[in-house]
């Protein structure tokens, strides 16, 4: 099942680049980034409430709540680039470039939550960042 929900993450996420750059024409990237935080926002809740999710607020220990708020932070950061890069690049070199966070990923996997980097990891790490060099070059 987590397969059938990665690959629908991955067609949303296409589908946000090409409906962002499109909808982000004339407006400010930090103002088109702020819409689209808010859709998320009502979202998101909707689905707590939708599965009755919000009892399980008072059960979040305060390390889950530090890195979560890290996480969003994070994403924060990274939505404000993401959209200004769109604004003024294209998408076909933004979004290869952006998904060099697999690779940044896969790093940071290894080097702070000690797992396992494989042979097959490395290959597909290499394979990516010359996969993205071809795609912006």
């Amino acid at each position: 099942m987590w397969f059938l929900f990665a690959i629908l993450s991955a067609v949303f996420a296409a589908l946000t680049s090409i409906l962002a750059k499109v909808g982000i024409e004339g407006v400010h990237s930090n103002l088109a980034t702020a819409i689209r935080t808010v859709v998320v926002v009502i979202m998101a809740w909707g689905m707590v409430f939708l599965t009755n999710a919000q009892g399980g607020i008072a059960e979040i220990s305060r390390k889950s709540w530090v890195f979560l708020i890290l996480s969003g932070l994070a994403t924060g950061a990274s939505w404000l680039c993401y959209y200004h890069a769109l604004q003024i690049g294209e998408v076909s070199k933004v979004v290869p470039i952006d998904k060099l966070s697999v690779v940044i990923t896969l790093i940071l996997a290894f080097v702070f939550l000690h797992e396992t980097f494989t042979v097959r990891a490395l290959i597909g790490c290499v394979l990516i960042g010359v996969g993205t060099l071809i795609m912006v070059v």
